[in-house]
């Protein structure tokens, strides 16, 4: 596990060390974002880079954005808001809600329909109103 670790600490670095300007991103867009190697129950992400899609919920800032990571796994609860994109059926995992910089992402997927992020941004609210 260490070495997991450690890998994940290396992309890390480089993608602290990235100089360019922040893409242009909106709200509803789906990135391959990578998420990290994290700890116990946390999402990680996959590949030699720790990436997995996220819906983008809200630009904080210039380059800093608000993100639900999704997956493609069957999961059934009030903390998973289903939606499709491009024929893929995915859940955006709400509990796993986290603010990113934009070094964290790779590339656009697409986006999501106005009424499935209507849904998402519903539920939400209504886990953490």
């Amino acid at each position: 596990m260490i070495d997991v670790f450690l890998k994940w600490i290396a992309v890390k670095v480089k993608l602290h060390s990235v100089e360019a300007s922040p893409p242009l991103v909106s709200e509803r867009d789906i990135w391959w974002i990578s998420f990290g190697q994290n700890i116990g129950s946390e999402i990680n992400g996959k590949s030699s880079v720790y990436t997995r899609p996220g819906l983008i919920l809200k630009k904080l800032a210039r380059g800093f954005y608000l993100v639900a990571p999704t997956t493609t796994q069957i999961k059934e609860g009030s903390w998973y808001v289903p939606l499709i994109l491009d024929n893929t059926e995915m859940k955006v995992c709400l509990h796993r809600v986290r603010t990113i910089d934009y070094r964290r992402l790779f590339t656009r997927l697409g986006q999501v329909d106005g009424n499935d992020f209507k849904k998402v941004k519903a539920q939400f609210h209504s886990l953490y109103k």
